[in-house]
């Protein structure tokens, strides 16, 4: 199942139209449409767990930068939702599902999520999806008590934070880490041969972070970064990008490692081409941009060929013992190929839900007490999720396997997974050809 990622329809209508409908119907559903929730609250002005239902947001880019990728997050995270409820919910009752557009903007980002943990009194919220959104919104979560397990935030400062424990076990994430990922693109590049590599990222906790760890692992299996002293960063909110671009392709580099969100990449990418600077040079690209319409944005040669041609990239991938099914599933819920991140968001939402039930409660305190346990061994793999529902219902140990991978999450928050290689033809469209480990 390594290629299961082959087209990616992200601005279709129906993806938008999905996300939109759903945030609207939920956030009506919330004042009683789609479940009867009591706002009964504690002595200490809280909502009570046996008051009313499980409460949970989403946290995700339906527009901005990385909109491309994130529409369809939060249709993964109702088609969770719908799963449970039809199959009694959680500690008995519905659960209600509130929709927030982060704009892939930390500003927004961080006003979104103080409505839901401080107005909408959510218990747990599946995002962000950029780590620049989840760094703002993090500490929002950890001082209301919310349960935040991100489907892709991937900069490895979270590890960092975890570890000094700023996050009192109130994060997760079923994406690995670029720890891994900027290890894995090394891999591929000293695969390739490449001797000579410069870097340009998007200057964010995601960029910069990811950069620091290509760097450390191209050079230990002897590469050379060529901008290694003036490392290239440039500026999301950045209109031109011509000397950035200049930047990153002097030194005369083999390939040119580019971290970058898709809007503000494709004009990176764009300058580079109508500088002449891309020939015979290797683009090595990353999940932020993992999407044919991101490949549409950045443009064609004059005869028709795509300017990304033959560019390389890394994903996340999925491998979970629930793919197959969740693939069929999602393909009769949407009559679309799954899209990037979407198994990520599905586990996301679906381990909240165990976790609560495990619980017996639905506080964001309950959640983060027994996320591991239901994530992790020792217990009964399991791959549907309302088998186990109905399990952790029972009290029995599970050890939840998902669509994206195994789940099991340490002490950090972290997972490891796996990433898909990718490339991109001369029509425009993306195809995953290979498997690649994080360097050892």
């Amino acid at each position: 199942m390594s290629n299961f990622f082959p087209k990616f329809p992200l601005k279709s209508p129906l993806a938008l139209a999905l996300a939109m409908t759903f945030s609207t119907s939920l956030l009506a559903g919330c004042g009683g449409g789609q479940q009867e929730a009591s706002n009964t609250p504690s002595p200490d002005g809280s909502p009570t767990a046996e008051g009313e239902g499980l409460k949970l947001g989403s946290l995700l880019p339906i527009t901005g930068d990385l909109s491309s990728i994130g529409q369809n997050m939060p249709v993964a995270v109702k088609f969770a939702v719908d799963e449970i409820n039809a199959c009694q919910g959680v500690n008995g009752k519905p659960v209600t599902l509130i929709t927030e557009d982060d704009q892939t903007d930390p500003t927004a980002g961080a006003s979104a999520m103080t409505k839901l943990a401080e107005v909408d009194k959510v218990a747990g919220v599946v995002g962000a999806f950029a780590s620049s959104v989840s760094s703002a919104a993090v500490p929002i979560a950890v001082k209301n008590k919310v349960m935040m397990i991100s489907p892709g935030s991937t900069s490895p400062i979270f590890t960092e934070q975890a570890k000094a424990g700023e996050f009192q076990g109130f994060w997760a994430r079923t994406a690995p880490p670029d720890t891994y990922q900027a290890q894995a693109l090394a891999a591929l590049a000293t695969k390739k041969g490449f001797k000579n590599v410069g870097t340009v990222v998007i200057n964010n906790d995601y960029g910069v972070g990811f950069e620091q760890q290509f760097v450390s692992a191209f050079e230990k299996a002897g590469g050379k970064i060529t901008d290694k002293e003036k490392p290239v960063r440039y500026d999301p909110k950045a209109a031109t990008l011509d000397s950035e671009a200049a930047a990153a392709f002097a030194g005369k580099p083999n390939a040119v490692a580019a971290v970058l969100y898709a809007e503000t990449g494709s004009l990176l990418l764009q300058a580079a081409y109508k500088q002449g600077l891309t020939e015979g040079v290797t683009v090595l690209l990353t999940d932020g941009v993992y999407s044919e319409d991101f490949v549409k944005q950045v443009g064609q040669t004059p005869d028709g060929k795509s300017i990304l041609t033959g560019a390389l990239g890394t994903v996340p991938g999925a491998n979970g013992q629930a793919l197959e099914a969740f693939t069929t599933k999602w393909k009769e819920k949407t009559g679309k190929e799954i899209t990037a991140f979407v198994p990520h968001s599905w586990d996301a939402t679906i381990l909240l839900m165990l976790a609560a039930e495990a619980a017996k409660a639905n506080t964001g305190e309950a959640i983060q007490s027994k996320l591991r346990e239901v994530a992790n061994a020792p217990g009964t793999e399991v791959t549907d999720p309302c088998e186990a529902m109905e399990l952790v219902r029972k009290g029995e140990d599970i050890n939840y396997q998902g669509a994206s991978g195994n789940v099991d999450i340490d002490e950090n928050g972290d997972v490891v997974g796996s990433y898909d290689v990718w490339t991109v033809k001369e029509d425009g469209k993306t195809e995953v050809i290979d498997k690649v480990s994080p360097a050892q």
